[in-house]
């Protein structure tokens, strides 16, 4: 699609692009067009003065405006045919007597021109598929061919009149391109009406949206946001609560292990440089692992729990352990210790 011309409307100049859509380029401008219109203007002239400058005909001339021209941009049909002259093309009406004693179906011609008040269009075979071209489109139409008989009747139906295009076009990129791949259409183009219509009623939506938020001055979203920030400050200081629960926990821990040690060191008898027994060297190494256990367990117990009753639980538990610690160093067995620890925690 991208290969096939197809200049959209601009004011009134539906001739020159209905002109340049079936050339395939921009080959008039309305300077060009309007020179063929005042050159008719001047033939028609100059037919009517044959019957004398003086007449009342000739002066009724004089007074009404061009009829193959206006200053909208309107080109009459004689400026079309004139300027396809130019390319060796001509135009027949497609329902007069004439083309119809052909017998020609319409899918075998190469392209149609259509005229309906004051808008002319295109409807052109390009590569083996038809496309209307009408430049009230945002883009080219594809025709099927078993529609194309259709599209025209109902042209004729709504009151068309349709021309059919008589000789060599131009050679164009599109032609080429499209006689060897075939192009689909899966969306019909819009008319430009239609898509500046919805256009404009984007815009209106989208400044009736504006209004809202500047009547409601952002507030909506500044709660949302001022929510949203309180929810993560609460969040935030739960976070520092349990870091310092944590805290809290090790440092009891840590001074109730301090205590035993010094329990320990005061409650064994002291010797004069002798070694210790056997027996004793058993009862410190049962004491100290029975404290490593004891604190890694309360670790552990306050990962999991991580609550205050938690906190007040593994609080007693490392007490328990300085307890077991000393019952053990004081001779106490190990059996001895561990019960000391449970009726702590109980």
């Amino acid at each position: 699609m991208e290969s096939i011309f197809h200049e959209k409307q601009e004011g009134s100049l539906c001739a020159q692009h209905c002109l340049n859509n079936l050339l395939q380029g921009e080959y008039f401008s309305p300077v060009e067009l309007s020179s063929i219109a005042h050159q008719l203007d001047e033939e028609e002239r100059m037919r009517m003065a044959e019957g004398g400058v003086t007449s009342e005909d000739y002066r009724t001339f004089l007074q009404q405006p061009s009829g193959n021209m206006d200053d909208s941009g309107f080109f009459s049909i004689q400026v079309i045919s004139n300027a396809l002259k130019v390319w060796g093309l001509e135009l027949i009406l497609f329902n007069s007597p004439e083309y119809q004693r052909l017998g020609i179906d319409p899918i075998n011609e190469r392209s149609f021109i259509c005229n309906y008040k004051e808008h002319w269009f295109t409807v052109r075979k390009l590569g083996k598929q038809w496309f209307n071209l009408n430049s009230l489109l945002t883009g080219p139409e594809l025709i099927s061919d078993t529609y194309l008989a259709l599209f025209l009747a109902q042209l004729q139906q709504e009151g068309y009149s349709i021309f059919v295009v008589k000789g060599e076009l131009p050679d164009c990129e599109a032609d080429q391109l499209l006689q060897m791949i075939r192009v689909q259409q899966m969306h019909r183009p819009k008319l430009i009406g239609e898509e500046l219509a919805q256009l404009k009623e984007q815009r209106v939506q989208k400044t009736d949206l504006e209004r809202v938020l500047e009547g409601n001055d952002g507030s909506g979203m500044l709660d949302e946001d001022e929510e949203d920030l309180q929810r993560a400050l609460a969040l935030s200081r739960q976070q520092i609560d349990m870091e310092d629960e944590e805290a809290d926990l090790r440092r009891a821990i840590q001074l109730s292990m301090q205590g035993s040690s010094r329990n320990i060191s005061q409650d064994i008898p002291q010797t004069s440089g002798t070694h210790l027994t056997s027996e004793e060297l058993r009862k410190r190494r049962e004491a100290y692992f029975e404290n490593v256990i004891t604190f890694e367990r309360c670790q552990n117990g306050f990962k999991i729990g991580n609550s205050f009753l938690a906190f007040h639980e593994f609080k007693a538990a490392a007490a328990a352990a300085a307890a077991a610690a000393a019952a053990a160093a004081a001779g106490g067995s190990t059996r001895t210790a561990f019960t000391a620890m449970r009726k702590a925690n109980h």
